[in-house]
């Protein structure tokens, strides 16, 4: 497993142990491997986004595109047994 040193400010280092104390983590390295996951899922959520975007920019849905999807959204609601 990598080590990562890094610098913080003392009320910054003050919040993360009273996260700790409360029981968000187990110790002041989880939390930040905690913290550092969620920024890095965060991110590549919108990478994906914005792929999507762009790749209808690129290729917009037709009328056709949503006919299609309004016809098969149809067909699932009138398969429904209520």
């Amino acid at each position: 497993m990598a080590q990562m040193v890094t610098r913080i400010d003392d009320a910054l280092a003050r919040q993360v142990d009273e996260l700790v104390a409360q029981g968000a983590a187990a110790s002041r390295s989880e939390l930040v491997r905690m913290g550092l996951e969620r920024i890095i899922d965060e991110h590549r959520r919108q990478a994906l986004g914005q792929q999507v975007v762009d790749g209808y920019r690129r290729l917009p849905q037709s009328d056709e595109d949503g006919g299609e999807l309004d016809a098969a959204t149809k067909a699932l609601i009138e398969a429904e047994p209520w």
